[in-house]
Parts: C-alpha cells; sequence; structure tokens
C-alpha cells in the first residue's frame, strides 16, 4: 500500500474514533418515514437553487460557534449541545466563503456579517498557531488546539490551506468597501500572510500535513497527490512572506510527473493517479474542497486539464450510481452522490466513511452532487429537485440536506458537518455566477503562484 494512502486511510479511522462516542448507537440516524410529504408545487431551478443555498449558509449564521462565530465541528438536531465549541479549521475557511454568498444574496445583511467576520479574525488572531498554521480542531472558549488524532495536537497545513482560501476571498471581497470593511480586509490579509508555509515543506521539496511542537515531524505525513490537497500547493506557492519552493509542487504532490495516468472509468479519463487503492476516483469532495475558490475553468499546467479533471470525476460518481453495481434502493440519475460523510453500514453500525466507487456503502452524501454543480449542472440539478420537489420533509432539516441517507437502509442521520454544508452555497454559486472563484483569482499572489507552479488560464490571462 502506498504510504501516501496509508496516511489517508490513518486519517479517516482517526476521524471515525475522534467522533465514536456520537457516531454510534441508535442516536446516530432515524428510520425514513413512509410516506414522506411531496409539496404541491415543484420549485424552479432557480427558487431551488436559492433555497438550497440559503438553507446551508444558515449552518454558518445561526448556528455558528457562539464565541468565536467560526464554524462549528457538527451540529446534531438531535443532540444541539454536542462538541458546541470545537471549531473546524477548514470548514471555517468554507463558512467564510458561504457567508460571501449569503451576503451577495441578500440572505443576510452585510452590516452583521462584517462585525461577525471582523469577531472570528480577531478570535483566529489569537488562537493557538504552529509556524502560522492552525490546528484541525480548534476551542471556540478558549482558543487553543484540540487534538484530532493521536499526535496531531499541532498545526494542519492542509485545513490552514482551507481556512486561507476563505480568507483571501473575504480580503478581496471588502478591500474596497467602507472603513469597517477595509479593517476586515486587512484582518483577513494579515492572517494569511502569517503562514509559514515554507516550515512545512520540513527542508525537503514536498509539504508535509502535520508538525507538532510535542511530536514534532512524527507522523510524517506527505502531501502528494492525488487527493483533497492541491490547494496547500497553491496556497504554499502564492504566499508572498513564506513561500514554498515550486520544485515542492513538481517532486511532492505531482510524484515527479507519475501522477498521470491514462486509466478509465466508465470509458472516462481519470487523468490523475488517485490516492485510493485501486487509482479510481476517490470520493468527491477531493473535486470541491480545493477548488472552491481556485477555478478550474480553462486552468493547466503540463500535467492535466483541470477542468476536464474535476468534470471527469463529477462524472464518473454520477454514471457509477447510476449503473448501481451493488443494486442498492433507489440509487439512480436523480439520487446519487459519494463523498465521505456520515455512514451506515449493513450490520446498522453507524460512523464516517469516505464513499466512493471502491467503497459504496449504499450511503448518499448530499453534499457531493450538490457542490458538484459546477461540473455536472444538469444531473446535480436533478438530485436538487429530488431533495427539495420529493423528500424535503424527511432529508431537509434547519441548515439544509442532512448530512447523509440511505434508502437501501431506510436511514438518514439528522445531523450535519461544517466541511460538507460549507461546499453547498459556494460551489452552486460558482455555478451561477462565479462569484467565489472570481474573488479568489482576483487576489495577485494567487495569480503569481499559479504562474511559478506552471500554471496557465486563458480565462484570467496567464
Amino acid at each position: 500500500m502506498k504510504k501516501s494512502l496509508f496516511c489517508f486511510l490513518f486519517i479517516l479511522v482517526s476521524y471515525s474514533c475522534s467522533s465514536s462516542s456520537d457516531t454510534k448507537g441508535s442516536n446516530s440516524g432515524t428510520p425514513l418515514p413512509v410516506d414522506p410529504i411531496i409539496p404541491i408545487t415543484p420549485l424552479t431551478d432557480s427558487e431551488a437553487m436559492d433555497q438550497v443555498q440559503k438553507e446551508a449558509i444558515n449552518y454558518f449564521w445561526q448556528y455558528a460557534e457562539t464565541n468565536s462565530k467560526l464554524a462549528r465541528e457538527r451540529y446534531h438536531t438531535d443532540n444541539p449541545g454536542f462538541e458546541a465549541n470545537k471549531i473546524a479549521t477548514g470548514g471555517s475557511g468554507f463558512g467564510l466563503m458561504s457567508l460571501i454568498v449569503g451576503i451577495e444574496r441578500g440572505f443576510i445583511p452585510r452590516t452583521e456579517a462584517v462585525s461577525r467576520m471582523t469577531i472570528a479574525m480577531d478570535f483566529l488572531a489569537k488562537a493557538d498557531r504552529f509556524h502560522g498554521a492552525w490546528a484541525h480542531w480548534i476551542d471556540g472558549n478558549t482558543g487553543r488546539a484540540m487534538s484530532f488524532s493521536n499526535k496531531d495536537d499541532g498545526g494542519d497545513i492542509v485545513e490552514t490551506a482551507y481556512l486561507c482560501q476563505g480568507l483571501l476571498v473575504v480580503r478581496e471581497y471588502f478591500k474596497n468597501g467602507n472603513s469597517q470593511e477595509k479593517i476586515l480586509a486587512e484582518k483577513a490579509d494579515t492572517l494569511w500572510k502569517g503562514v509559514e508555509w515554507s516550515w512545512y515543506t520540513n527542508g525537503e521539496n514536498a509539504l508535509y500535513w502535520h508538525w507538532s511542537p510535542t511530536y514534532q515531524w512524527e507522523m510524517k505525513f506527505k502531501i502528494e497527490g492525488y487527493n483533497e490537497c492541491l490547494i496547500a500547493y497553491i496556497m504554499g506557492a502564492s504566499s508572498p512572506s513564506h513561500p514554498m519552493p515550486a520544485a515542492a509542487y513538481h517532486e511532492g504532490w505531482a510524484r515527479n510527473g507519475t501522477i498521470t495516468t491514462s486509466k478509465t472509468q466508465f470509458d472516462i479519463p481519470l487523468l490523475f493517479k488517485y490516492n485510493t487503492g485501486s487509482g479510481n476516483v476517490g470520493p468527491l469532495f477531493w473535486a470541491q474542497y480545493s477548488y472552491l475558490g481556485l477555478d478550474p475553468t480553462n486552468l493547466t499546467d503540463k500535467y492535466a486539464d483541470y477542468w476536464a479533471l474535476t468534470q471527469n470525476h463529477s462524472k464518473i460518481i454520477n454514471k457509477y450510481c447510476i449503473a448501481n453495481p451493488k443494486q442498492f434502493k433507489d440509487y439512480s440519475e436523480k439520487c446519487w452522490g459519494l463523498t465521505a460523510s456520515y455512514s451506515r453500514n449493513s450490520d446498522g453500525s453507524t460512523g464516517y466513511s469516505a464513499h466512493d466507487t471502491d467503497n459504496d456503502l449504499g450511503v448518499i452524501t448530499p453534499t457531493a452532487a450538490l457542490s458538484s454543480f459546477p461540473f455536472t449542472p444538469k444531473e446535480s440539478m436533478k438530485f436538487l429537485h429530488y431533495l427539495y420537489d420529493e423528500k424535503k420533509a424527511t432529508l431537509v432539516g434547519v441548515a439544509g440536506p442532512y448530512d447523509a441517507f440511505s434508502p437501501q437502509y431506510n436511514w438518514v442521520t439528522p445531523r450535519y458537518l461544517a466541511i460538507d454544508q460549507g461546499t453547498i452555497a459556494p460551489m452552486i454559486e460558482n455555478y451561477r455566477s462565479g462569484l467565489i472563484w472570481k474573488l479568489f483569482m482576483a487576489a495577485p499572489e494567487v495569480k503569481q503562484g499559479l504562474i511559478n507552479l506552471g500554471f496557465r488560464s486563458s480565462k484570467y490571462g496567464f
């Protein structure tokens, strides 16, 4: 087994274990009612997109961590107080971008959003940092790092990259605003420039995921492609204060060029070797987390066309669910989407799993199809209408679609995760208007970083 795959699986197992107290047992899911209520009048496409965006944003507005105003790691409608002060660093970056969508769409008041984001920036400035990087989880009461897994009690450069993606979007959106907004933009700018990307190379031409003041580099998790971590290399190359060398991208992430493949699934090219046991496509969040801000449209380097890469990933998952080789109940062109989420096993046990074509457990995760809107708009729209025209009464709650469900096992979890809710509004907005892509790609550091790595974009003129 490749080292990167082992480490990836280790992280997934660690995540599940760290959440074991809440993901196992009878309260982790509820049966699907026999006769769900169906609205009389189906929503138009625009109405459906408005509704799911607004409700997903609600996770970061109504259910934010109360002290920091950042994103709670999870929110359980069946146990609202559970881990109420555990902040998700990466999910908070997604949340910042979600709030920008909310402001632009008129779903949340701009002035109050600016005030809340200012509180969040001040909190992040005082929170524990490890050579500029934040931990995977942060205590919302104290700002102290919370251990994600054994030896992972320090800086997490990948989660930090997700957060910095959001910080740059905030900066670009508010930099020409009123005095309070300009101050907010400056705070976001200062925070992202404080990350020491060069430190996280550990003296090599690669990035390493973790560093701990207690365990130093003992986790030895080199970030190699292809998975969800491309944005860490983009941010590292873009830093004006602590950049990593371009060689780290080519030797580390691209594995000296061996990242590419001629393999196909459903006659669709994969382009990259995915960090799965078989090399087949991974869970769909790999095509989403790095691309909330990074626009893959007409983006190429010597390894791939990134629009083809991300679109092909979404198409393969869609076609797999329609083919439904395991014959799970209700899988179809309107009920599809495999990614990491809460999960259920055939024996009734529950937990967390990275669902993909190699690990299909009969669990559909709404964020998978919804956050694929830019890549598979027709296919994603069918799923959106399935949710809101047919299944809203059972599959949608106070903060949008519940995290996961399984028609096969008559199960839905009435729970949410920040990293899953946080990609929905930004990616749908990228499909609708390109807003988040335009903001992130407008950052001059990002353009220069991409140029330094050998990227080309006819859309953005480099």
